[in-house]
């Protein structure tokens, strides 16, 4: 059961007055602390004209005593020791150590400087094994491939946690999450809708989405706040966009810099607007209107993309901004997260 502060201060309130012995000096003093404090919750107590944004609502969520992004410390050293004979090698560690170069019996063996997961994957990794160790006997779902790597999937599906079956284009089957049962967020993240169904169920969440991609998810939110439209650097199908854009507003995703050139194009000189939307029906909020909604625009990226080109597609944009605006009133028509 869930109490709101409101209800919890009122409670005090009621055992503050109703203790017979308590002097009356201490009783005036605790009424108006509760007052205040009773006054301070109504403050923050959502109101019916109050709209919140998605990212409010979903730190609502991980405020929940069912949502866990922190891991569990009672497991942690077996899941270290498994991490290390999964992913651990003596070879790799004798490149490391000798400039990623080795040479044996005529052969040279190289290894890229940036071989092996990135601090977040490792974060994901560990919050799943983590999560299974730490939940013996339940059911656990993962609502997609917790990173692009077929040998940490299958070493998840040897763990036995249930992959949420997909149905047709962006569609997925739930109905085998049951009361009580864990589910699992993967590196990528989750889409507000799929976080608002589990926050309903009575489920608890291991949430392994990486901070570089939550980070995203706050640019987007600053866009929304100054009412301007995401451009999102990234492939409209792929599950980390997916996320992202269901925190948007107005959003318009382009995977590539032609397709940048394109809304750039658009924002400068206008074009054929029915064209435009078919070309990118499918990267596109609701309603999209490209003639009012690419006045105002802010950049953001899928973090798997290269930085390089982000960064390309962003001077494009300030510049289509520059050109349409003026170099003095640009700035206020373009946000680089």
């Amino acid at each position: 059961m869930k109490f709101t502060t409101v209800s919890v201060l009122a409670v005090a309130a009621i055992a503050s007055e109703s203790h017979a012995f308590t002097p009356s000096h201490q009783t005036t003093s605790a009424r108006s602390a509760v007052r205040l404090a009773m006054s301070t919750a109504e403050a923050e107590t959502p109101t019916e004209d109050r709209k919140y944004t998605k990212k409010e609502k979903r730190l609502q969520y991980m405020k929940t005593d069912t949502f866990h992004r922190r891991g569990f410390k009672e497991v942690r050293e077996n899941v270290e020791n498994t991490m290390k004979e999964q992913f651990e090698s003596v070879l790799v560690d004798e490149l490391k150590t000798n400039d990623f170069v080795i040479k044996k019996d005529g052969v040279t063996v190289h290894l890229a400087k940036d071989f092996g997961f990135c601090w977040g994957v490792e974060r994901s990794i560990a919050l799943a094994y983590e999560a299974v160790e730490h939940f013996p006997g339940k059911t656990v779902h993962i609502t997609n491939e917790l990173i692009h790597n077929p040998e940490v999937n299958d070493k998840l599906h040897d763990m036995d946690v249930q992959f949420i079956e997909k149905v047709g284009e962006g569609q997925k089957d739930f109905s085998k999450v049951g009361d009580g049962d864990i589910v699992i967020l993967p590196a990528f993240g989750a889409s507000f809708e799929e976080m608002s169904l589990f926050n309903e169920k009575n489920v608890d969440i291991v949430d392994t989405t990486c901070p570089w991609v939550s980070k995203v998810w706050n640019t987007v939110d600053q866009h929304q706040r100054k009412g301007l439209t995401s451009v999102i650097h990234g492939k409209y199908a792929h599950e980390e966009t997916v996320a992202t854009v269901s925190f948007c507003e107005d959003y318009i995703c382009v995977k590539d810099f032609k397709e940048a050139e394109m809304v750039a194009d658009y924002i400068m000189n206008g074009g054929d607007k029915e064209a435009f939307l078919k070309y990118f029906e499918k990267a596109i909020s609701e309603g999209f209107d490209p003639d009012t909604m690419l006045d105002k625009v802010g950049l953001a990226n899928q973090t798997t993309m290269y930085k390089k080109e982000t960064r390309a597609i962003g001077q494009m944009m300030q510049k289509a901004m520059m050109k349409k605006f003026g170099p003095v009133d640009a700035k206020d028509h373009y946000l680089e997260f």
